[in-house]
Parts: structure tokens; C-alpha cells; sequence
């Protein structure tokens, strides 16, 4: 059977029109093309742009709002990385209109990507996969961006401004213009948005300490410019192409001060936060983006979709005290990633209740990674305020990985309420490591083979019960296994594509007055790439295990009030050397949470109050993560002058240390330094007031 199909350009991983609102949603995430919720038999749920705007009117930015929104998503780490914010303990894969932000090399930055105002949507599915190749061993968050549509040319302007009124430099501030119009033939959609973010302070009124391990968005700049113009070529053919240019990064002269770097021994004690920060590499991502995709609709009579695309990226990183014999020694990295791919596909409908779904991916992925030493006699004599240049060198092996999958994936709709699925794919990547000072690289290559099955049945009521087996695949990092030592031979020490299975059976229902979701869930996996005693590189045994429950609901009231929230358990395990379950590394391993709210909306206003909650951790070696809850309000009021809208972020001003935070102090210190350095605070209470208009 043919899946019903969106209005307006929905291309092969891509999106569909931002207007398709019904009660049963189309989305892309379940199968690659148009699907209904009602027919995907997993977890999924979509972000509509109010409820995003909802989060964001509070001053939250992405990754935060996702995490309140998504029960499956941990809460967010509220600094420029997202590294630990899993989805049921495992990665997710994030991607702009299908084009994925994630890389071989683990960089973990792939929310600081685009601004939420050129967002019109976001689609999630939870649990693993392999529909979309490496990564996704937790869920898919695709992002869809905004879209012209036909018509004249309309604009959107917004503007808005969030402090905690603890100094003057308390202050982050920002304003986006839009403008989107065009025939029934061609389409367009051009989107800029600006915002600049001073200094951050906690509830106890103190300035927050950079994120001197993966950088903060504190004194940060960030434009982002997103266009794209759709054609409709012929009655079945359509093309859209897309182009974003993306740029944050730190303007600030605030840094961490440390005033014993001439002591014998140096340390780095007693360090404070000043002004005079100079540093000749800043932290800062720089993201340009293009997108093709064109669809033809019967083609061979079936429907097909192809898409094009190239991801360029640099993530550079703050100035980092490394310890050496004469005391410490600051560098800071810069890592460049280049992603082109194509992706074919096509929609067949073999009967009227059978469905194949099939088609070939193409993708090449090049890394390279530099170092930039900083003069240490001016480092030393200014306490690390000034970081003046004095050699660059290459900071990992650059690579070069050249994937090539094909899938197949079948739907059999056997009565009017049962459907059978299933699915297959294979993907197959060549290596090729750089030599890196002085230790020769070399070629390898590794496979994948990923299924899932699953069946769903339809009570025809608004009820769906369904259950699943998948599996999905993380891609090992070139980058940190390779060029440590000569006797480590690219081509004798092949890597692996470590697999995750996941079973799960969930439940959903969609009526007039509730909106629910829930569902049970099992992953595991036996294999992990580790160095050995010889630094030589081996996958071991090492069985991992995730499972818990997540579940979304909520309830509608004719008055206008609304009800609801998310849960999420999870225990996350691995086996020790005795052969015995045990709680995972709680640098690792993802925290329960919960989201409470009540809202109301009337034809003009509506308010939201909601309460977020992070549950405690303790791993088995008795290492903690503290958890902590926070409350957020939203207010909104339409006028004849645009909609305002008013939040307050921690409204009830929480002390607490971020999961991001506790983790750094864990991997970094002592090591590196006392535990306060990298202990990343959350930020207290925090005003925000934004003013849009459409016309």
C-alpha cells in the first residue's frame, strides 16, 4: 500500500510542509519517506514550532528545550557540547533535513547547528536504528527547517532579551528576520538570526566558570543565515535546494586566571575569573551547509526521491592546561570535517497491502585536526589571560571514510489492523588513515549488516500497541585509535562497527482529549573497541545493556487548561569481570528523568508552568551524579502590535552542579587540575522577554 504523502516537497530523509497539522502527523523519521505515526511501529513524536517556542520563550536554548520535550532525550548539559545527553542511554543521530551533524569523530556538538528561529519542526524517533547508518543507536532527531510557501511575501521579525539582573554583562540578547513568498511553481524561504550571549551567574549570584574542557556559550556570538527556494518542475517532479551558513563563537575578554603558574611546583589553585582574556584560537563552531533533493513522484511507477548534499565544519576549543615536567603547558585543538553524500531511494507499491521501501546511500567523510601550542612564558607570567601563538601541530590522524549501503525495507498490511514489517540493511566503509608524525597510516574497511521486524496492530480507535526489533551501529573514531604508536598498523588493526540490538513494545493513543505514548524497551550490545596493553587496537567483549520505560501524556480540557508530562527510567548496566551485572561508569551511563506542566490558552494569551527533574546516579564504584529540579513559567499575550511573551527560567533561583558539570570533574581532575575547574554550574534564575510579529 502506498503511504500517504504530505503536501508540498517531502524528499527522501528530508521534511515535509511545516503546515501538514492533523491529529495523526506526517512524518519521515519511521521509514525515510511520508508516514503516518499511526502506521511506524516505534516511538515517535514530533516538536511542533509553539511547543519549541514554549521552551524557548523562557531563554532555554535547543538541546535544553529538546530534553524537557523528548522523555527518551536526557536533560541537557547547558554548555556548547552535548556530550551524555543520550537517548535510552545510547547516541542519538541528529540530522538538519536528513543531512547528519554526526561524524566518525565524536565531537559532540551537533545541537550548536542552527538557530530555533529557521526551525518549523522536529521529528524524533526513539530506540535504535539503521535507516539512517551510523550513530543512531539511541534514536533519530531530525530537525526540519522553515520553507517558502506560495503566495506574497510575507515576514516575521523577532526580538527578545534574557538577564538574571546580576551585573550588567548578565545579558543575552537577540533579533531574526525572515522573509518567505512565491508562485505555485517556485517557492522561497530566506531566514537570518542573530544573538549574542554575555556572562552567566548561578542562583548564589556568582559568575559561572567557563567550560575550559568543551567550551560554553558565555560572551558567545552566534548568526545563522538559512535559504531555500522549491520548484515544482513538472506535475510529478519537484526540486528543492537549500543552503545555511552558521557561525558561534566566543567575543569576549573574560577568562579563568590562574595565579600560580610560577610557583614551584605550579599549580592551578586559587584560579578566578578576570577580564584581559586574549587568545589566539577562541572556541567556536563554523558550519556551511548545502542541500539538494529532488523527487519524482512516478517514476518506473513508483515514487522516488534523491538528495545531495555537503556538511563543511570546524569546532575549535578553549585554551586547555596540559601538564608537563616544567609545569603546564595551554593548547587548544581545532577539528575540521568535510561530509558529502548522496542518497537514493524509491517507494514502490508492489499490492495495495504491500509496500517496499528501497535504495542506496553514498557518503564521504574526511577529518583533519590541529593543535596550536601557546607561548608559555607569556601564558606563565599572565596566569593564562594571554594565549599568544607559538606552533601548530597536527592534533590527531587525519582520515578518510568512504561508505557505501544498500536497505530494503518492506511493509505487509495483513487485515485492516495488523502490519508486518521489515527490513534490512548492509553498509560497507573503506578507511584510510593520514601518517601522523612520523607513524605510518594506512587502509582497512569494516561492515555492517543491521534488520528489524516488527509488528503493529491498529484497534481503529485511536489505540496502537506495537512491538519491534532493531538494531543500529556505532561508527569507531579513526581519530583516537590510530597514530599513538608505530607498532599500531592501520591495516593489521581493522575496526569495527559495534551493533546494538534493542527490542521494544509501546503503546499510543490519540483522541480528541488525550495525547499519549508509552513504551518498554531492552538494548544491548557485546562488543566495544578498546587500546590494549600495547596500544595495539582490538574489539573486546564488553556487554553493555539499556532498558527502562518512556512515556509522554497529555490532556486537553475545553476550558483551555492542558495537563501532562514525561517520564523516563532507565537503568544502564555492564558486566564485570566476575560475569555480574552492575550499574554502569556514571561518567557514562544516562539519568531518569521527569517534566510536570499545566497550561492554559485562550483566543489571546496562554501560560505554562512546568517543573523539570533530573533523578540521582551512583555507579557501581560508588561515583555519584547529583540530581536536581528546576521550574520554568511561560506567559504569552497577542496584541495588535505582535505577540509578547515573558518566561523565567529556574524560577525557584536552584543551586545546582549541571550532569555535564559533575561528569567533567570526574574525567578531568585531578589530572588536570582541582575539581572546581571543570564542575560546570547551572545558571540561576533568569527573565526573558521576546516580542515577534508576523505580516
Amino acid at each position: 500500500m502506498r503511504k500517504p504523502v504530505a503536501i508540498g516537497l517531502a524528499v527522501v530523509a528530508g521534511t515535509v510542509s511545516a503546515e501538514t497539522t492533523t491529529l495523526d502527523p506526517v512524518v519521515v523519521v519511521g521509514s525515510r519517506t511520508p508516514t503516518q505515526i499511526s502506521q511506524i511501529p516505534s516511538a515517535v513524536q514530533v516538536i511542533e514550532k509553539y511547543e519549541l517556542r514554549q521552551q524557548l520563550n523562557t531563554g532555554a536554548d535547543l538541546k535544553t528545550a529538546l530534553g524537557r520535550l523528548v522523555p527518551g532525550l536526557d536533560m541537557a548539559p547547558q554548555g556548547r557540547t552535548n556530550y551524555g545527553q543520550n537517548m535510552r542511554g545510547r547516541s542519538a543521530q541528529v540530522l538538519i533535513d536528513g543531512v547528519s551533524l554526526n561524524s566518525s569523530r565524536g565531537i559532540s556538538r551537533q545541537f550548536d547547528s542552527i538557530d530555533p528561529f529557521n526551525i518549523a519542526r522536529i521529528e524524533v524517533l526513539s530506540g535504535a536504528s539503521s535507516l539512517y547508518g551510523g550513530g543512531a543507536t539511541g534514536g533519530i532527531i531530525n530537525i526540519i527547517t522553515e520553507k517558502g510557501e506560495a503566495g506574497a511575501p510575507s515576514f516575521r521579525t523577532e526580538a527578545g532579551v534574557t538577564t538574571g539582573f546580576n551585573r550588567s554583562d548578565d545579558r543575552d540578547w537577540r533579533v531574526s528576520q525572515s522573509v518567505r513568498g512565491g508562485t505555485d511553481r517556485v517557492q522561497a524561504y530566506l531566514g537570518a538570526s542573530y544573538q549574542d550571549n554575555g556572562r552567566q551567574f548561578d542562583a548564589s549570584g556568582d559568575e559561572i566558570f567557563p567550560d575550559i574542557a568543551q567550551s560554553d556559550l558565555q560572551s558567545n556570538e552566534r548568526i545563522d543565515v538559512l535559504g531555500n527556494l522549491a520548484f515544482q518542475l513538472t506535475e510529478y517532479q519537484s526540486l528543492q535546494m537549500s543552503a545555511q551558513v552558521y557561525r558561534s563563537g566566543y567575543d569576549g575578554d573574560r577568562g579563568v586566571y590562574f595565579p600560580n603558574l610560577q610557583d614551584s611546583p605550579p599549580n592551578l589553585n586559587d584560579a578566578e575569573i578576570r577580564g584581559g582574556f586574549e587568545s589566539d584560537r577562541d572556541p567556536a563552531t563554523d558550519r556551511n551547509m548545502v542541500n539538494l533533493q529532488y523527487r519524482h513522484t512516478d517514476l518506473l511507477a513508483q515514487d522516488f526521491h534523491l538528495q545531495v548534499f555537503h556538511r563543511e565544519e570546524e569546532a575549535s576549543f578553549h585554551a586547555f592546561p596540559y601538564p608537563v615536567s616544567t609545569g603546564y603547558q595551554f593548547a587548544a585543538s581545532k577539528q575540521n570535517t568535510d561530509l558529502s553524500g548522496i542518497k537514493a531511494l524509491f517507494d514502490a507499491e508492489l499490492r495495495d497491502d504491500l509496500g517496499l521501501t528501497y535504495g542506496l546511500d553514498l557518503q564521504r567523510e574526511q577529518f583533519d585536526a590541529s593543535q596550536m601550542y601557546f607561548d608559555k612564558a607569556t601564558s606563565d607570567a599572565t596566569g593564562g589571560l594571554d594565549q599568544n601563538r607559538a606552533r601548530v601541530e597536527p592534533r590527531y590522524p587525519g582520515y578518510e571514510i568512504d561508505g557505501i549501503s544498500a536497505f530494503a525495507q518492506s511493509d505487509w498490511q495483513i487485515t485492516r489492523g495488523l502490519q508486518l514489517s521489515g527490513g534490512v540493511r548492509r553498509q560497507h566503509m573503506d578507511v584510510e588513515v593520514d601518517d601522523f608524525q612520523g607513524i605510518p597510516g594506512g587502509e582497512n574497511d569494516y561492515d555492517a549488516t543491521l534488520v528489524n521486524a516488527s509488528v503493529l496492530y491498529d484497534f481503529r480507535n485511536g489505540h496502537q500497541n506495537w512491538l519491534q526489533y532493531s538494531q543500529g551501529f556505532e561508527l569507531p573514531d579513526p581519530a583516537k585509535y590510530y597514530g599513538k604508536s608505530a607498532s599500531v598498523s592501520v591495516s593489521e588493526n581493522p575496526l569495527s562497527a559495534i551493533k546494538t540490538d534493542q527490542v521494544e513494545a509501546g503503546w499510543r493513543y490519540r483522541g480528541n482529549d488525550w495525547v499519549t505514548q508509552a513504551a518498554l524497551y531492552y538494548a544491548w550490545s557485546d562488543k566495544a573497541v578498546e587500546n590494549a596493553q600495547d596500544l595495539s587496537v582490538t574489539v573486546v567483549d564488553e556487554e553493555k545493556r539499556d532498558f527502562g520505560f518512556e512515556g509522554a501524556l497529555t490532556r486537553y480540557f475545553d476550558t483551555g487548561f492542558q495537563l501532562g508530562g514525561t517520564l523516563h527510567l532507565v537503568r544502564s548496566e555492564q558486566k564485570n569481570s566476575d560475569g555480574d551485572w552492575e550499574k554502569r561508569d556514571a561518567r557514562y551511563a544516562s539519568l531518569s528523568s521527569a517534566t510536570a506542566f499545566v497550561g492554559w490558552t485562550g483566543n489571546s494569551r496562554s501560560a505554562r508552568l512546568q517543573a523539570n527533574h533530573t533523578f540521582d546516579l551512583e555507579d557501581a564504584e560508588g561515583r555519584e551524579i547529583n540530581g536536581y529540579t528546576t521550574l520554568d513559567l511561560s506567559l504569552t499575550q497577542d496584541s495588535d502590535y505582535g505577540t509578547f511573551s515573558v518566561g523565567v527560567q529556574n524560577l525557584l533561583d536552584e543551586q545546582y552542579s549541571t550532569v555535564w558539570g559533575q561528569r567533567a570533574a570526574d574525567f578531568y581532575s585531578p589530572y588536570y587540575g582541582p575539581e572546581y575547574l571543570y564542575d560546570y554550574q547551572g545558571r540561576g534564575r533568569t527573565y526573558s522577554l521576546t516580542w515577534s510579529v508576523d505580516y
